[in-house]
């Protein structure tokens, strides 16, 4: 009786043991899935705050963005309102009083005409002269909105005339060299060109009381380079770039006229030597010296 009960009590001790074992693997299995499901929701909260900061940057830069885009437009809206008071300014100025003037001279030459001839001519002359005056106003103000030249013979012939009567009405020196090969670039470029360095120019007149400005357009690697440069008085670049009561909201559109082609936009301003502004645009095509 005895060896039967401890046979049992064995069998019995062998099933618990293999139970035992069972749910000992079971609960390996268990565990180490749930440790797996620990560590990927651990690494899903890592990448939930990662995502959460990256989110916040990029909807901070975004808002810095439409800032900058604020302020960008709203400076080119003033730049755009000083351009036409100017214009119309001018026109006032110079074309709306030279045609009251030759009214002015119509009329008495209505009272002239039955006094004396010698008079008469001398009128008829002073009156052409008027007239001539301001049609040259009004071709200079077309050649400034859009030269003909740019159009019809190119950048370089262009830029020559415009740089001759400039030196003319400001006493200004300026000194040209130019890389031919510049015409090859599409007439959008091209125009970036003429408008940046006749925008440089006018302000080299209004701000820097130099007496030399030195205009280049030359090949470099990949692009051509305008580089206009004067020997007047300096400014600080950053300062005058960044500031938002910006007076100097040329330099800013002749930026955004270069980046709006994919150029790149530089200027550097140093006392003693004066202000060096470079604008570059991409050119890669192969093209003669």
């Amino acid at each position: 009786m005895k060896s039967g009960a401890t046979r049992s009590s064995r069998q019995h001790l062998r099933q618990l043991g293999a139970t035992l074992r069972r749910r000992t693997a079971a609960l390996a299995v268990t565990t180490r899935r749930l440790q797996r499901e620990t560590t990927l929701r651990k690494t899903g909260e890592v990448n939930l705050r990662q995502g959460a900061r990256h989110y916040d940057l990029l909807l901070a830069q975004s808002r810095c963005m439409q800032e900058e885009l604020r302020r960008l437009a709203h400076q080119i809206l003033s730049a755009q309102e000083e351009e036409r008071k100017e214009i119309s300014r001018e026109l006032h100025d110079e074309i709306a009083q030279t045609l009251a003037g030759i009214s002015v001279q119509l009329s008495a030459l209505s009272l002239e005409s039955a006094v004396s001839a010698r008079g008469l001519k001398r009128k008829i002359a002073s009156t052409q002269r008027q007239v001539g005056r301001s049609i040259e106003a009004i071709h200079r103000f077309a050649r400034e909105l859009r030269p003909a030249l740019l159009d019809d013979l190119g950048l370089i012939p262009a830029l020559r005339s415009y740089m001759k009567k400039f030196a003319a009405r400001t006493g200004l020196r300026i000194r040209f060299t130019a890389f031919t090969g510049v015409e090859a670039l599409d007439s959008a470029k091209r125009t970036v060109f003429y408008r940046v360095a006749q925008e440089a120019l006018t302000n080299v007149d209004r701000h820097a009381q130099a007496s030399l400005v030195q205009v280049r357009i030359r090949k470099i690697p990949d692009a051509i380079r305008l580089e206009v440069a004067d020997d007047g008085r300096s400014f600080q670049v950053q300062r005058v770039l960044s500031s938002r009561t910006n007076k100097r909201l040329g330099l800013l559109g002749m930026r955004e006229r270069v980046e709006m082609v994919g150029g790149s936009f530089a200027i550097e301003s140093a006392p003693g030597r004066g202000t060096t502004l470079r604008a570059q645009i991409p050119f890669k095509r192969a093209v003669p010296a």
